[in-house]
């Protein structure tokens, strides 16, 4: 993909909305919705890399009440031509088409390159992904068996997302979310599993949500691990403007 001159693609990962209450998230989703405002204006794209929600599961007719401002947001977006890409996190993992059927999203399940003007990108939201979190990895392969997801479907909806929510909140081992401090260059997990990427061919870059923690590690002389943070603390996100990628905060109320 080539950036025109003056156009940027953009980047943010775990908004976390409906947590712990969707009183609680609403002013952060209006202040996330002011941010998609602003960056229409010069996106060339935009990529939302997992936990926009803190629960989401598509039952055949039915998806989550609420999040109307957000998903009417990126609605007018998609619809005036600039492309939104969207990695599914371990809290909204069972996306299963109205991302794209409703608002004209590409939905990624697993990480994936991309390249813009000659810069190669590796995304993904970062679950599961490196050494370690062992618990969380066999807690995935329960949540996305197929079994598992058409048993939960036959739940009653009002039922089965307040149980969702519970869980999400309270079980560490579900959510996989550690407490967002730096471990240390040899100890942050992505910044490993980057490394031996880097073993099978060169990125310029690989861009990570899932740790909450806003990070940018240099993997080599040309290669950098970058970790988006969060928009529950910090309101960070990235910008890659054609030449290089830039974490910044959104300061805007």
């Amino acid at each position: 993909m080539t950036i025109s001159e003056g156009k940027k693609i953009y980047f943010a990962s775990d908004n976390h909305l409906g947590a712990p209450t969707r009183e609680d998230s609403l002013p952060r989703e209006k202040k996330f919705v002011a941010w998609l405002d602003d960056i229409k204006q010069d996106a060339a794209a935009i990529f939302l890399i997992g936990d926009l929600f803190d629960f989401w599961f598509e039952y055949k007719t039915v998806v989550p009440k609420g999040f109307t401002r957000t998903l009417g947001k990126l609605a007018e977006i998609s619809d005036s031509g600039i492309p939104i890409h969207y990695f599914v996190g371990n809290h909204d993992l069972w996306m299963n088409g109205y991302f794209e059927e409703e608002l004209g999203i590409a939905v990624y399940h697993k990480p994936k390159e991309f390249t813009f003007n000659s810069t190669t990108i590796f995304i993904g939201h970062g679950d599961g992904l490196g050494p370690g979190d062992k618990g969380y990895k066999r807690m995935k392969k329960v949540f996305t068996n197929p079994f598992f997801k058409w048993l939960f479907k036959w739940v009653h909806p009002d039922i089965g997302v307040k149980i969702a929510q519970y869980l999400s909140v309270k079980n560490k081992l579900i959510s996989g979310d550690d407490d967002a401090k730096f471990l240390g260059e040899d100890n942050e997990w992505l910044a490993v599993y980057s490394k031996r990427k880097l073993e099978e061919k060169h990125r310029d870059y690989f861009v990570f949500g899932h740790r909450h923690l806003p990070l940018e590690i240099q993997l080599n002389e040309s290669s950098k691990y970058i970790n988006l943070g969060d928009w529950i603390q910090y309101y960070t996100y990235g910008v890659y403007d054609g030449e290089s990628f830039e974490l910044k905060k959104f300061q805007k109320d």
